[in-house]
């Protein structure tokens, strides 16, 4: 009796603790907390942030090419998902010159790739809040642990810049939530000296004459993408614009050294955009486009939405390949980086009918080129091959591998032959118009599958998405 009567009032006063912390905090009992700095994605943890999502980027960049320094305001409307005390933006460099939160000067801390904010009050869960980060320098240019560079690049051509963004490239001219699975629209104005332009994501909007010799392009992203998509190009520009035999507007940038291919994109692109369209499903976005850049050192094309990156003058098959990212990858984004295969395993695999269709090699004929390491696709530099890995176990030292993108296509084939040419393209297109603008995973691909066709095809994928080594042959 003794014990049980001491017990009690113990008791009550944990209670009311428990409850009174729950009334400060309104997030079950635990109170306000900093977000995660980081997602936890499998191959880039530290990438991304927890306890926000972001809607909206306004980003307004001031650029002057001869310095290479840039000055530039983050407007980023956010909703919180949890009571934050604190929470993180990544990014890579430059100079915090201030930062505010709902209108109010916000504290910050800076440590290695993360910006730490603290808001004058807490944010409660659900709660909508903007955050506007004030900042300068000379943005950087990365290497990846691949060996290839991203972030800010300087073009070959003219002081000309690009801003490259796959995986952590946009880390380092921008502040905000850099991973994949938190999607955004944008609003870009980049000002730049006369006789510059510059090119970002969506549709131009206008452009604006500033004192002191310089103009002001902006530009505007309705539909939502992923960080590492968004993209800045500087340079002279030759700039051609018009309309698809269908009406999707296309703005093509080359720079002067490349101006001789833009006559060939504005022939190419609508027959491509209207092929993918038949396979894959209406175009996603509102317009349509390329960069045309001088610069080899960069040594890849990337599938900037909607209008891609060219390193130099492209030919029909990479136009092919970075186009079909527009629904693979852009419209329907991987949940993580693991999920990569599901890009590239497409793209590359647009790339096998785009041969068919030209009069060449069917797609099982490429596929057993693949398989027998006659195609030079098959094997990438220091003598990798599609056998290294599976697909869908990357590393950030391979993620643009050989098995990413041929093994990934590969698969698509026997699922193909597997379920028929009907079912095959009816779940692309199932893909894209179930998952648009949002994210999905491997799982999520396997699942549409087997609903569309009835059929346990568990054993195909992990035939050539999950082993090890080279798969036997069964037909």
């Amino acid at each position: 009796m003794k014990v049980r009567t001491r017990r009690r009032p113990v008791v009550s006063a944990l209670l009311a603790l428990l409850a009174a912390t729950a009334c400060v905090g309104g997030g079950g009992g635990y109170g306000p907390r900093p977000g995660a700095a980081g997602v936890g994605d499998p191959l880039f943890p530290r990438l991304g942030n927890g306890g926000y999502h972001v809607r909206h980027y306004g980003l307004t960049l001031d650029y002057d090419p001869g310095t290479r320094r840039l000055a530039a305001t983050a407007v980023i409307s956010a909703r919180a998902t949890q009571d934050l005390s604190s929470f993180d933006l990544d990014l890579k460099g430059l100079t915090v010159r201030a930062a505010r939160v709902d209108g109010k000067p916000a504290r910050t801390h800076r440590a290695g790739g993360e910006l730490t904010v603290r808001p004058a009050a807490p944010l409660r869960k659900d709660a909508a809040f903007e955050t506007v980060v004030e900042y300068a320098g000379r943005p950087e240019e990365i290497t990846d642990a691949d060996g290839s560079i991203e972030g800010w690049v300087r073009s070959a051509s003219v002081d000309g810049a690009v801003a490259l963004g796959e995986p952590a490239g946009s880390t380092a001219w921008f502040p905000g939530n850099h991973h994949p699975s938190d999607k955004a629209a944008y609003d870009i104005t980049v000002t730049v000296p006369d006789g510059y332009t510059a090119v970002a994501n969506g549709e131009l909007v206008r452009t604006e004459h500033e004192p002191g010799g310089r103009t002001a392009f902006v530009w505007h992203s309705g539909e939502p993408l992923a960080s590492y998509l968004a993209t800045v190009a500087v340079g002279r520009f030759t700039v051609t614009t018009g309309r698809t035999p269908h009406g999707l507007p296309y703005y093509i940038a080359a720079a002067p050294e490349e101006a001789a291919a833009a006559p060939d994109m504005v022939k190419l692109l609508p027959e491509v955009v209207e092929w993918e369209s038949g396979l894959f499903g209406p175009y996603p976005f509102s317009s349509t486009g390329g960069v045309v850049d001088h610069n080899a050192r960069v040594g890849y094309a990337l599938e900037t939405q909607p209008k891609p990156y060219y390193q130099g003058a492209p030919g029909a098959t990479t136009i092919v390949h970075e186009l079909a990212h527009q629904w693979f990858g852009n419209a329907v984004t991987p949940s993580t980086w693991r999920d990569v295969w599901l890009n590239e395993g497409f793209a590359t695999y647009a790339e096998w009918l785009w041969e068919e269709k030209r009069g060449g090699r069917t797609t099982r004929e490429i596929f057993t080129d693949y398989y027998d390491g006659r195609d030079p696709n098959s094997k990438g530099p220091g003598g990798t091959t599609i056998w290294d890995f599976p697909p869908d176990s990357p590393t950030p030292r391979n993620l643009t591998d050989p098995p990413v993108y041929g093994r990934g296509a590969m698969a698509l084939q026997k699922l193909r032959e597997a379920v028929g040419d009907r079912e095959f393209f009816g779940i692309l297109r199932a893909w894209v118009r179930e998952h648009r603008y949002g994210n999905a995973d491997t799982k999520a691909f396997v699942r549409l599958c087997e609903s569309r066709t009835g059929k346990d095809l568990g054993g195909l994928f992990d035939t050539w998405l999950h082993k090890e080594g080279r798969p036997a042959l069964t037909g």
